[in-house]
């Protein structure tokens, strides 16, 4: 019996070993973040330093992470975006932050501090990234001249065939709203069908093709003229070719923000905190902007990438968040937010 209780005992450590914690059940903390965006070496550390497992998982967009949670699927932390947020706070999904327990808190831009219209006093959010939505070309294909037309620059026929668009609703009439003089937030389906209208026809004159990620790649090679992309990739792609060039329309466009949040079933909310906490330490949000590209909100981050990775770098510059015409995406209600989707199914529908 003595020698069976031995094996037993070996056998416990050695899944015990396999899985970095003392109980998966009780240490183990699952992270749910968008793809290709976060510096991965830093969940090996975060695990050697607080002795437990992360689960860590991606999603392609807001909507698939809203879908799965609401499948029932559970997770300990999502990194969303603003809007979002809005439409998770108001579902009473997400459960509150003790910034007590978050003592690098002000390492943490005041800039980005006081731009939560999602959540006002931070009661549920703390910053993870932000950055801005624009159009990234070739300077070697296009003319400089042209790019003063800004979102029109999609429009303009000597780029047809040459051109990325973000396969996404909300960016892709943003854009066609911003271009028209609207707010991206418009709840007026007369605006919306002006958007509409704005998209078939570049659509329809343009012969677009509609991306992911997979734009990265694509323009780094010279593949197309211009892509309308997200900031972060752009200081990437921009580090890759030296030919490219960021540009913020100046009819204005979306500023966006990504948090991290701790859900109402979080199973370990002290470990949720410590990685939380973890994030914006100064070194670890060094390495984890470097990486992806993206604006850190930690100030010290942000200040080293200047002088450094990405000096010069346009698109790693801090949007102007003081312009009226740059808007944070709000949350919407149901019947907007179908009216956007039964929009953007006809515009892809050809």
């Amino acid at each position: 019996m003595k020698k069976l209780g031995n094996l037993v005992l070996v056998a416990a450590l050695a899944l015990s070993m396999l899985t970095g914690c003392g109980s998966s059940d009780a240490t183990t903390l699952k992270v749910y973040n968008a793809g290709e965006y976060i510096d991965k070496s830093l969940l090996s550390k975060f695990e050697k330093e607080f002795n437990c497992k992360v689960v860590y998982e991606t999603f392609d967009s807001n909507e698939s992470m809203y879908t799965k949670i609401m499948s029932g699927e559970q997770y300990d932390i999502l990194v969303p975006s603003d809007y979002m947020i809005e439409r998770l706070i108001k579902e009473n999904y997400l459960a509150e932050i003790d910034w007590s327990k978050i003592t690098n808190a002000d390492n943490l831009m005041d800039q980005v501090m006081e731009q939560a219209a999602y959540d006002p006093e931070h009661t549920y959010t703390v910053p993870y990234f932000w950055g801005s939505v624009g159009i990234i070309y070739d300077t070697t294909v296009v003319d400089e001249a042209d790019t003063a037309a800004g979102w029109d620059l999609l429009k303009n026929t000597k780029y047809a065939g040459n051109i990325y668009m973000y396969d996404s609703e909300r960016d892709s009439l943003m854009i066609a709203l911003k271009a028209l003089g609207y707010s991206m937030n418009t709840t007026d389906t007369a605006e919306i069908d002006a958007a509409y209208n704005w998209l078939v026809e570049q659509r329809d004159t343009m012969d677009p093709v509609y991306v992911g990620d997979d734009v990265i790649d694509n323009m780094i090679s010279g593949n197309k003229a211009m892509a309308v992309v997200y900031s972060g990739d752009a200081a990437y792609m921009m580090t890759e070719n030296e030919n490219l060039e960021y540009l913020i329309p100046s009819q204005g466009t979306n500023i966006w923000y990504d948090c991290m949040v701790i859900t109402k079933n979080c199973t370990q909310t002290e470990m949720a905190h410590n990685f939380i906490n973890f994030m914006l330490d100064e070194e670890n949000a060094l390495a984890n902007t470097e990486e992806v590209g993206y604006l850190s909100p930690v100030q010290s981050a942000y200040e080293e990438m200047c002088v450094s990775t990405y000096e010069g770098v346009s698109a790693y510059t801090i949007p102007d968040t003081n312009n009226p015409l740059n808007e944070v995406f709000g949350y919407q209600d149901t019947e907007t937010k179908k009216y956007f989707a039964d929009v953007w199914t006809k515009v892809k529908a050809y």
